[in-house]
Parts: C-alpha cells; sequence; structure tokens
C-alpha cells in the first residue's frame, strides 16, 4: 500500500532527505522518499506492512482490503486499454493481492478545462465494463475540474473495498525459506505499448498492454487450498523492483532464472530500440506469488486454469541470505546481482 505513495510531477521537485522527487516511480528513491517521509510519518501496523493494499479486521471479526491509487497515464488511450481500464483494473488487482475479493469502488476524476466530452465519456464507458466485468461497483466518487494548461487531460483516482473470507496472511513477512516463485505470464507489455504509442514506434504486430483484472487467478488458488504466503503485481518498476522490494521485508535472498521468464519477442525488440530492460518495464494484469515448495505443482495447474495467467512458470525460489539481495541466473549460466530500479525509466505509464 506504501507503494501507492508515488509522487507524479512533470518536472523534478524540491529534494527531501537528499531525495530528488520526479515523474516515474517504483524505484529506490521513490522507496528512499517512502521510508523517509511518508513511513515514518504514517507508521502502524498495516501500513508497515508494505503490501499492495491493507488487511484490516473489523470489531466483529470479519477482515477487509483497502486500497487506493491514483492513475495519470500519457496518452489516455493506448492498445489493449485506457486511463479507465487501468484505473479499475489496477485498484482490484491490488486489492487481489491481499487476497481479497474486489467488491466497492470510489472514482474521482480531475478534469482539466477544454478537455474533449467525448474523451470524458469514452473513459467511464471503459470503466463501467472494466467493473462489471471485474464484478466491483463504484459506489461513490467526486469530480474537480482544474485551469486549462493545469492538467493533462484527465486524471483519476480510485479507491477500493474487497472482502477476506480466508485466514491466510498474505503479506511480504509472510514468505518463508524455500518458497517458490512464480510469475503468472509475459512481461513488459504494458510499458512497451504505451512507449511505442508515444515514440511512434511501428512494429509487424500491435503490442497490446497486459490491463486485466487478476482476481480469478487468486480466486482459483485459495479455493484450490494453495497455501499462500505472499502476492504483489509487478507494475510500476517491473518485475526486478517487486523481488527486490519483498526480499527486503521478508530479510531473504531471491534467486531467479532468466530462461524462465517470458519477454515477448516485440516487446524485447522495443525494449532494445528504447534501450530498456524488460525486468524493469511496468505490468498491469501480472503478478508474482509465493508459494510453499510442495505446492507448486497444485498452483501451477490451477493457475493455467485462468486465461491471466495461463502462462504462470516457476521462476525462482526464497532463500537464506542477506536482506534486499536477489540474483539472477542468466540465459548463459552466469549470475549478477539485481538492483531496485535507481532512477527514472518509464514515466506516466500508469
Amino acid at each position: 500500500m506504501l507503494e501507492d505513495f508515488n509522487l507524479q510531477c512533470p518536472v523534478p521537485i524540491n529534494t527531501y532527505a537528499n531525495v530528488t522527487l520526479a515523474h516515474g516511480g517504483g524505484g529506490r528513491l521513490t522507496n528512499r522518499l517512502i521510508d523517509t517521509l511518508f513511513g515514518s510519518s504514517f507508521t502502524n501496523p498495516e501500513l508497515d506492512e508494505r503490501g499492495d493494499g491493507a488487511a484490516l479486521t473489523l470489531p466483529g471479526g470479519e477482515r477487509l482490503a483497502f486500497s487506493t491509487d491514483s492513475y495519470v497515464v500519457h496518452p489516455l488511450f493506448f492498445p489493449g486499454g485506457d486511463i479507465g481500464t487501468l484505473a479499475v483494473n489496477g485498484t482490484c488487482n491490488d486489492l487481489a493481492m491481499c487476497g481479497a475479493q474486489p467488491r466497492w469502488l470510489s472514482c474521482g476524476f480531475i478534469l482539466e478545462e477544454g478537455v474533449p466530452i467525448e474523451s470524458v465519456e469514452r473513459v467511464v464507458k471503459s470503466m463501467t465494463e472494466c467493473a462489471k466485468a471485474a464484478g466491483i461497483t463504484i459506489v461513490t466518487g467526486d469530480t474537480k475540474v482544474v485551469d486549462r494548461g493545469k492538467g493533462d487531460g484527465i486524471y483519476v483516482n480510485t479507491a477500493g473495498i474487497g472482502t477476506i473470507s480466508h485466514n491466510l496472511p498474505i503479506l511480504p513477512s509472510s514468505i518463508r525459506a524455500g518458497d517458490v516463485v512464480i510469475l503468472s505470464g509475459d512481461i513488459g507489455r504494458h510499458g512497451m505499448a504505451i512507449m511505442a504509442v508515444r515514440e511512434g514506434l511501428e512494429f509487424e504486430t500491435t503490442i497490446e498492454s497486459d490491463c486485466a483484472p487478476i482476481w480469478p487467478a487468486v480466486k482459483r488458488l485459495l479455493d484450490g487450498g494453495v497455501d499462500i504466503h505472499c502476492l504483489r503485481d509487478i507494475t510500476r518498476g517491473g518485475l526486478s523492483t517487486a523481488l527486490c522490494e519483498l526480499s527486503e521485508k521478508s530479510e531473504l535472498m531471491i534467486s531467479v532464472s532468466e530462461n524462465a521468464i517470458k519477454v515477448p519477442d516485440d516487446v524485447r525488440g522495443a525494449c532494445e530500440i528504447l534501450g530498456m530492460d524488460p525486468m524493469y518495464v511496468a505490468n498491469e494484469g501480472r503478478f508474482i506469488a509465493f508459494v510453499p515448495a510442495e505446492q507448486t505443482e497444485k498452483a501451477l495447474e490451477l493457475l493455467r486454469q485462468e486465461v491471466v495467467s495461463e502462462g504462470a512458470e516457476i521462476i525462482g525460489k526464497a532463500v537464506e541470505g542477506q536482506a534486499g539481495l536477489v540474483t539472477l541466473i542468466s540465459s548463459i549460466g552466469t549470475e549478477r546481482i539485481v538492483d531496485m530500479l535507481s532512477g527514472e525509466q518509464l514515466p506516466r505509464i500508469c
């Protein structure tokens, strides 16, 4: 949930605790900001877990998950989705990573003066269809209009509540040595779909965002009796940053294999043209799951029954070792350290 405090700014602004804030997010600078400002100021047990949302227990014992996020993607419309589908799926997926069924959603629009009403209607239609497909109801909202030049067309904030019907503590701190890391599918499509449109790149095939609801895959695991230890969607900062964050919080080393991580050829080609590493490119319909080694085959079988996770593969494991250390075995058998994203790579991708 703390990751949702990413700041999105059009130009660098002042520094705080030696951290320069710039547009983008999901990297080491953002994490330092979170630790030095937001984390220390707002500290409480739920927030300190550093999950994708907060798991809350009501006085009667019922459990809920709560999460929020803001969306400033540019361009507003891209192959495979738009800012509306991104806003609904993004928050639904954060709830799913808590092991919660998405139930209710709020929606706040910040509209720039002069934005075409047709664009707003298109986004609202997308959100309506996406919410229906995800099984979540938009129950409250807000609209603000800012002066021309003070926004970028449309910004959207969503907050969601989900219900937790199990007793599993699905948290970064629940990861155990020996846990297997499962990746739900190929990586890099969302970030490259947006960058291809933004940079005017043309390929033989159109790269489409992987933006999709991932609760059906999580529900399949829960209904199948898999003892999920941790879930994390690999959005800002990509797979590498997510693994580094979880290694730090769990105080365990994580080792992964490059050969097990699928990158579509067109995505790899786009990354090479733009000088980017697909391991750090954002995704909006992919997640990693940490499960006990003895339940690996069951988890894979269940995940592959859902379209959103039919490409699930084992990519590594958690082992005793240095906290925050993630290593990758390359395709030629060498080992290298995978670091958290240290600078800006993909601004305005969500």
